[in-house]
């Protein structure tokens, strides 16, 4: 995947999107049947069978994302074992497209689906917070796939992105205070006047996953 970023803009984990339409549940259907072999549930490693995830950066990430219980019901935590269609569906929801007749409430609410999503893959200790070294990491983990770009350079764009997550988080507190990481109201500053209902997507079977940044 090719990448354009520029130093101190998140980056998105996930790229291109399935629509969930009735025909797109039935080729999820179909490509949830393939990796159960058939079964009612997918467990995780039903996913090493994915090749387009074998080389991909952040695969942890992915696949951990699908059995993170708070992306499948509200106030959950933990990870589930095993996941049924239902939960399957629940989490490629997040990647719909933008729908013509929304109105600008139904679009935040969007928009804020899809961040919260993608916040639960930077926050992977489940403690509501991000560190601005986990930040770093996560971005620098997805420039590593990027063929193009040498490790110097990769390092250099996510320490940017962690100077520019600091001056939006840090800046904004008193002397006094003690910065204890990126809550879920910073991520949404963060990513203010970020496209992220078009460039937040996945692709699976015929929509692979693949790391992707803007």
């Amino acid at each position: 995947a090719g990448c354009s970023q520029c130093p101190g803009t998140p980056l998105s984990p996930l790229s291109s999107p399935p629509t969930v339409t009735s025909e797109q549940i039935e080729h999820l259907h179909r490509r949830f049947k393939q990796l159960s072999r058939d079964q009612l549930t997918i467990r995780k490693e039903n996913f090493d069978s994915i090749p387009d995830l074998e080389f991909n950066p952040i695969r942890g990430k992915i696949v951990h994302a699908f059995f993170d219980k708070r992306n499948l019901q509200p106030e959950s935590d933990g990870l589930a074992d095993e996941i049924n269609f239902e939960d399957f569906l629940t989490i490629m929801s997040y990647f719909r497209p933008i729908e013509m007749n929304m109105d600008e409430e139904q679009l935040d609410r969007f928009r804020k689906e899809k961040l919260k999503f993608l916040f639960h893959m930077y926050d992977s200790d489940h403690d509501g917070k991000i560190t601005l070294q986990e930040y770093r990491n996560v971005v620098e983990e997805l420039l590593s796939g990027n063929p193009h770009l040498e490790k110097e350079s990769a390092r250099s764009i996510a320490d940017g992105a962690m100077m520019e997550a600091a001056s939006i988080c840090v800046g904004q507190m008193g002397p006094d205070q003690v910065y204890e990481g990126i809550t879920f109201e910073d991520f949404l500053k963060m990513w203010q006047g970020i496209d992220i209902e078009t460039k937040m997507h996945v692709r699976f079977l015929n929509m692979e996953t693949i790391a992707h940044c803007y």
